[in-house]
């Protein structure tokens, strides 16, 4: 049965549970939530996804949200299939723990709000807003660019040991640094992320 996938194709998470799902070769299919009517607030959708937030799966009727915890199910349940994401030795899946917790500690805060700030705000519709959008603040976006550049700085350090839309948001931060300019050219190429910043909206 093929996976139903309910979110936005642009949202950044709904980004990543795609890319591992590409890397899982599992079949899904994309159903668009219509945010400019509120779908994402209604009872029906409150019902799957009480924090009205995208996404959520339905997995042959097993619900689930929030995209790192798909991204392990998807990773779990078929971990015998496609690219092998999460180690199963113990020492190798706590650094991946270790990994993706500084991630989202660190880097997706900044970098997820610099993209809001410069992408998305000034698609949104905001009542304040005279123009009735949002207009971006280029004195937000470099405060939060050189909170990245910081957190960079020891990314940079992490993979010098060790052999995506940030610039589409206006920052050619992901190329000041020559190993975080070569890890990110390395996942930003894969086949599943080129699919991704193609709008792919179900797989096979």
């Amino acid at each position: 049965m093929v996976l139903k996938f309910y979110g936005y194709h642009k949202s950044t998470c709904c980004q990543r549970v795609t890319a591992v799902m590409l890397e899982k070769e599992v079949a899904f299919k994309l159903i668009t939530v219509d945010f400019a009517s509120k779908e994402h607030k209604s009872p029906a959708f409150l019902e799957k996804q009480p924090f009205g937030q995208i996404p959520y799966i339905d997995d042959d009727g097993f619900i689930l949200y929030e995209s790192r915890a798909i991204c392990r199910y998807i990773s779990t349940k078929y971990t015998d299939q496609g690219t092998k994401l999460i180690p199963t030795d113990l020492n190798e899946n706590a650094l991946f723990e270790q990994a993706a917790s500084s991630e989202q500690s660190n880097f997706d805060s900044p970098a997820s709000a610099a993209i809001y700030e410069n992408v998305y705000k000034p698609c949104v519709q905001l009542p304040c807003s005279t123009a009735g959008r949002g207009v971006s603040d280029p004195t937000i976006f470099e405060g939060l660019i050189e909170k990245l550049d910081d957190k960079l700085d020891v990314y940079e350090k992490i993979l010098s040991k060790q052999n995506g839309q940030l610039t589409e948001a206006g920052s050619g931060i992901m190329e000041r640094e020559p190993n975080v300019a070569r890890w990110f050219k390395d996942i930003s190429s894969r086949l599943s992320w080129v699919s991704v910043k193609a709008g792919i909206t179900s797989n096979p």
